[in-house]
C-alpha cells in the first residue's frame, strides 16, 4: 500500500478537493483506494457519502478520533489531514506517508502558514533524513495573474518546484455536490481541467515506487 497524506495547517487551502481528487484519479486507473479523513469537519467522509454506486469504490475511513485500519487489498490510501495540527499529530500522518503533498492557493497569508508548516515538517526525522518526499501544489490558480506570479516566486524562494499546478473552476464544487470529481465525467470542459493533474500523478507515482 501506498500512502499520501494532503496536509497544511492554512484552512481553506483546498486540501479536500486535492485529496477527493486523487484519491478518485487512483480509483479511475484501477487501483483500490482508500479515503482517510482526519479532520473533524468530515468533508472527505460527507463527499463519499454523496458519491454514487456508479463511480469507481473508494472506502471511506473516519480517522479524526482513531486510525481505522484500510480495508484488505488497498493499493492507495489518501489522508486528508486536519488543518489545527499538533507537533504529535503531524509526525505521525508523516510517519505513515510514503509522500506529502501540502497545497498552497496564491494568497500571502497562505504562502506565510505554508512557509512555517514547512518548515515544521522539514523538522520530523523522515523528512530530515529524506525519507519521505515534500511536494508543494499550486492550489486554485488563475494563470496569467498577478497573484499567480507571486505564487512562483514564492516556489522559487521555498526552492520547491510545485508538484502541480491545479487551476481554479467553478467545476470542482459542481461535481463535488454529486460526489464526484474530475477523473469521474467525460466531459470536454472536465477532460481539459484533468490534464494539469496528469504531471503531479506522475510525480507521485514516482515518488512512491522508491519508497
Amino acid at each position: 500500500m501506498r500512502t499520501v497524506l494532503v496536509a497544511n495547517v492554512k484552512g481553506g487551502c483546498g486540501k479536500t478537493t486535492l485529496a477527493t481528487n486523487l484519491a478518485a484519479a487512483f480509483a479511475a486507473g484501477d487501483k483500490r483506494v482508500a479515503l482517510a479523513d482526519a479532520d473533524r469537519q468530515r468533508s472527505s467522509l460527507e463527499w463519499l457519502a454523496l458519491r454514487p454506486d456508479t463511480a469507481p469504490e473508494i472506502a471511506g475511513l473516519a480517522w479524526a478520533r482513531r486510525q481505522e485500519e484500510p480495508p484488505k487489498g488497498t493499493e492507495r490510501l489518501v489522508i486528508d489531514a486536519p488543518a489545527a495540527m499538533t507537533g504529535g499529530e503531524a509526525e505521525e500522518l508523516v510517519r505513515l506517508a510514503d509522500v506529502v503533498l501540502v497545497p498552497v492557493l496564491p494568497s500571502i497569508y497562505d504562502e506565510m502558514a505554508t512557509r512555517r508548516f514547512v518548515a515544521r515538517i522539514e523538522e520530523i526525522k523522515a523528512v530530515r533524513k529524506q525519507r519521505k518526499n515534500v511536494a508543494l501544489v499550486a492550489n486554485r490558480v488563475r494563470t496569467g495573474s498577478r497573484a499567480a506570479e507571486r505564487l512562483e516566486a514564492f516556489f522559487r524562494d521555498m526552492g520547491h518546484e510545485p508538484a502541480g499546478r491545479i487551476v481554479e473552476r467553478a467545476l470542482y464544487s459542481e461535481l463535488a455536490a454529486r460526489g464526484l470529481s474530475l477523473f469521474d465525467v467525460d466531459t470536454r470542459q472536465a477532460i481539459e481541467l484533468a490534464l494539469p493533474w496528469l504531471p503531479l500523478l506522475a510525480f507521485l507515482e514516482g515518488a512512491m515506487r522508491g519508497r
